[in-house]
């Protein structure tokens, strides 16, 4: 059977957490092939016993309960109570010896093990299996081979197959599984050794509610359990004191009624499991199962366990191998990366002209770079406007310096509509102060995932309540999973992460280096200020000097000058004229920089009325059509700002003048806590390619002859707006009028 949605749905109303909240480390009963016993670490009393204690060694089963150790089985004492007096640390288990007992059927061989729960320390008899082996050296070939087989194996799947066939030759089970945990803590058998006795399960994938959290957690803290007949009857375990014994290190600790009936389903009557550790942390299983009642010895278990730990620092070991090799790959396209960016003015450039290594990076099949303003596509990617839509959830919800998933449509869900281009996406977050990502996408790969069985559990109703059941059939079950790419490899995700410290450090570099070069500018521009300031200030006298001299030399000897004498005085009287007017414009631009902002509130509508009724008078004759909307007051150096009125109108009328009726617009709005104003006309225009000489100290784009001016008016209003922290912009079209602009913050404070 097959089935097309990845997400199992859970039946409605039934609370899926009841398996994980089963509190299995305290079932308050052991299996019954072997006999639990606690002494009190402080007085060596007794305090809990199965119910198998005395009926094991003889005497009444509540009688030992509170007594010295030795006083309640002395047949014992001796052997033990030194090392019960000093159990191992919690968390751990060890095995002491095999030991003959005297037991109420005669003598015994009796495998000891002890362990340590708080206050407690916990000893566990098992006795021996008649066909068990009579000590480790039976074992010691089959080890012997294990470890010399080792250093032929080349690959990961074929050290599993190895572990799995000599796992199964020690313990003779009829299958032997390797059963390997992904992120999800799914398991998926990934080598196998069996008889005909019970059925292949390679490759099959079981789902993590099999093994809830919490006996996850015992897996990883307890190596090794048995359970010889999953059709046991539980033996109690009996105490005075009222709270339950934690079994956690126990081996004989009884197990779930859920896990034996998941058991007998499967059709396995015994089972044992071995973990498969990786720094501290649950990589996967070795899980054995028999079709009939199977015991085996302590000796044979602490065997497998030995021989696990060998295979996990084999594993270990071959995991990281293939790790530093990727690294390796990974790192020389890094450096090819990082030279590229060097060479650039921006890191930008060196990554979007260099797309084969910006996607060989972290196995992308396309990558995108986006900043506020800016998108960068390469390879295979969405269209530009999910991108964008991507980098805004992105900025909102996933500021981490890397993020990753191969399953992209579950955590954002618009990407579905684009998952054959990117249901994979790895991101590096470059400022959090201005948003600006890489992001690598992978297309889907859809795969048949095959299940032992419908991983859905049945429900059963059990009087008031429904209880999830395990499933009956382990028949595979097979699923289509859709809209996942490839899962991103630790060493991808690493190069990624690495790759965006080199483009911090390139950003910082650079800013620090722009920061020294701003600071030597402002140096400058005070330099050059001052000077300015002190040519302008001796230039005026000069020309007025020129001026008022060649007026009386008109007035004094004008009959007596030929014309072409009277044009030259003429000439030297515009001239002079126009040259001290330019030197008093830049006297005022530079005293701009020099005085301090006096900010207070200004009523821009009255504001314009006055500057109006003064143009008025200068544009007598002329039709002009003002329209002012409404304009807002704020908060300005009143002197300045009128001056930045005055040249916007003032510019506005005279490049209005061709017109037959002039229309000149004044309005504002509203936007990101600034106040936005605007004066618009219908006059000649200017072309836009020319837009960033319009504010510049004497930049025209009209002749003297056609337009009069110096080329300061719009140097002092770009000037006045940046020092109130605003902006000012200019839009335009030949012959189609312009439109200035200037935005006005809320608050100038700050403002330089």
């Amino acid at each position: 059977m097959t089935i097309q949605d990845p997400t199992l749905q859970a039946p409605q109303d039934l609370d899926l957490s009841a398996c994980e909240q089963e509190p299995i480390h305290i079932p308050g009963s052991i299996q019954p092939h072997g006999v639990l016993l606690a002494v009190r670490l402080s007085d060596g009393a007794v305090t809990y016993a199965s119910a198998n204690a005395a009926e094991t060694f003889g005497g009444d089963p509540a009688s030992p309960l509170g007594q010295p150790f030795r006083t309640a089985f002395p047949a014992i004492a001796e052997e033990f109570e030194a090392q019960l007096a000093r159990p191992p640390s919690a968390a751990s288990a060890g095995y002491v010896r095999t030991v003959e007992i005297e037991t109420a059927r005669g003598t015994a061989s009796f495998d000891a093990a002890i362990a340590r729960s708080g206050e407690h320390a916990i000893l566990e008899l098992e006795e021996v299996p008649p066909d068990a082996v009579p000590n480790i050296d039976a074992l010691y070939p089959t080890l012997r081979r294990f470890v010399a087989q080792l250093q032929s194996t080349s690959t990961v799947d074929v050290l599993c197959g190895l572990a799995a066939q000599d796992i199964r030759r020690m313990t003779a089970f009829d299958r032997v599984l390797i059963y390997r945990f992904d992120e999800g803590w799914n398991g998926t058998v990934i080598a196998e050794d069996r008889n005909e006795n019970l059925p292949s399960y390679l490759d099959l994938r079981f789902p993590a509610s099999d093994i809830p959290a919490q006996a996850r957690e015992l897996y990883r803290r307890n190596r090794l359990r048995i359970i010889p007949d999953a059709g046991y009857v539980p033996v109690p375990v009996q105490s005075r004191d009222p709270a339950p014994l934690d079994l956690s290190d126990s081996v004989l600790r009884s197990v779930s009624p859920v896990h034996l009936e998941y058991m007998r389903n499967m059709g396995t009557l015994a089972s044992m499991s071995i973990s498969i550790l990786r720094d501290g942390r649950l990589w996967g299983l070795i899980s054995c199962h028999n079709r009939e009642p199977k015991r085996v010895s302590l000796q044979v278990r602490n065997a497998c366990d030995f021989l696990t730990q060998i295979f996990s620092l084999q594993l270990e070991a071959r995991e990281n191998t293939a790790l530093a090799e990727n690294r390796v790959r990974l790192g020389a396209v890094q450096a090819r990366l990082l030279a590229h960016m060097a060479a650039e003015d921006s890191f930008i450039a060196g990554l979007v002209d260099n797309p084969d290594d910006l996607m060989r990076l972290a196995g992308a099949q396309g990558a995108a770079v986006l900043t506020d303003d800016r998108c960068w596509l390469v390879g295979r990617t969405p269209e530009e406007s999910d991108v964008r839509a991507l980098f805004a959830w992105l900025s909102e919800h996933h500021q981490e310096d890397v993020f990753a998933t191969d399953h992209l449509a579950r955590v954002y869900p618009p990407a579905r509509a684009y998952a054959d281009r990117a249901s994979g996406l790895v991101s590096i977050s470059i400022s959090k102060a201005h948003a600006s990502y890489v992001l690598w996408f992978r297309p889907e790969v859809v795969q048949t995932v095959k299940w032992g069985g419908n991983p859905q559990k049945p429900v059963q109703e059990e009087g008031d309540s429904r209880r999830l059941h395990p499933r009956l059939s382990f028949e595979t079950w097979k699923e289509t999973v859709r809209e996942r790419s490839l899962p991103w490899d630790r060493s991808e995700i690493e190069a990624v992460g690495e790759l965006r410290n080199a483009i911090v450090g390139i950003v910082l570099r650079r800013a620090e280096e722009l920061a020294a070069l701003s600071e030597e500018l402002r140096r400058s521009n005070k330099e050059l200020e001052a000077f300015s300031y002190s040519v302008s200030h001796d230039l005026r006298a000069p020309f007025r000097h020129i001026v008022g001299y060649s007026e009386l030399l008109k007035k004094q000897e004008w009959n007596d000058l030929s014309e072409k004498g009277r044009r030259y005085i003429d000439t030297i009287i515009e001239s002079a004229s126009m040259a001290g007017t330019l030197v008093d414009n830049l006297l005022r631009f530079s005293h701009m920089g020099r005085t301090a902002l006096k900010p207070r509130r200004v009523d821009m509508t009255g504001l314009i009325d006055e500057i109006r009724q003064r143009l008025a008078a200068d544009s007598a004759g002329r039709r002009i059509q003002w329209v002012v909307g409404d304009l807002p007051a704020i908060t300005a150096d009143p002197v300045l700002i009128r001056l930045v009125f005055e040249n916007l109108l003032d510019n506005a009328v005279k490049y209005t003048r061709p017109r037959e009726k002039a229309r000149i617009e004044i309005g504002s709005r509203r936007k990101d806590g600034e106040t936005i104003f605007f004066v618009r006309d219908n006059g000649v225009g200017f072309d836009m390619k020319y837009v960033d000489k319009l504010f510049g100290v004497f930049q025209r784009l009209h002749r003297m002859e056609e337009f009069e001016g110096t080329g300061i008016g719009l140097a002092n209003v770009r000037r006045i707006v940046e020092r109130h922290g605003g902006r000012a912009w200019a839009e335009g079209a030949l012959d189609q009028g312009a439109t200035f602009s200037v935005a006005l913050p809320d608050s100038i404070e700050g403002a330089a």
